[in-house]
């Protein structure tokens, strides 16, 4: 689940198409975070949830997303797909004032080079700690020579 202490971005109604055989759009609560979207369906932030109910809410994390894509504007709405790494596409819109796919594109890139910069930390500080494990290896072999 998308840590709770991760500011949130965005919020506001998207519409995403449903999977089934008709492709209805239906409306989703939408939290943009820097770690990735949760969707949550408006009927359950009216409704209290019962702790052993479980809750409808689907996230969309950062790490799990490719891009997104196919923009498209026609009448008054922006369409847009999210394409998830596993080849899933998840179809949105909304009006073309609100800007949810600048927002979102904006914030995955933004997700993708902090993951980016915490590899390569991460590889030099392998790389200095080998380094110094075989200067200590090597200074240890001159002196017992």
């Amino acid at each position: 689940m998308l840590e709770s202490s991760c500011t949130v971005v965005k919020e506001g109604l998207l519409e995403k198409r449903s999977d089934g055989l008709f492709q209805l759009w239906k409306k989703k609560r939408c939290v943009l975070t820097e770690e990735g979207i949760l969707l949550i369906p408006p009927k359950q932030l009216d409704q209290h949830i019962s702790p052993g109910e479980p809750a409808r809410i689907k996230e969309l994390h950062f790490s799990n997303m490719k891009t997104v894509d196919c923009v498209e504007r026609k009448g008054k709405y922006v369409y847009f797909t999210v394409v998830m790494a596993e080849g899933r596409e998840v179809d949105f819109r909304c009006p073309q004032d609100e800007g949810w796919n600048a927002e979102i594109t904006l914030q995955m890139v933004q997700y993708k080079n902090r993951q980016a910069i915490l590899a390569v930390k991460s590889t030099r500080q392998k790389q200095q700690h080998l380094v110094q494990s075989h200067g200590h290896c090597l200074r240890s072999a001159s002196n017992s020579a």
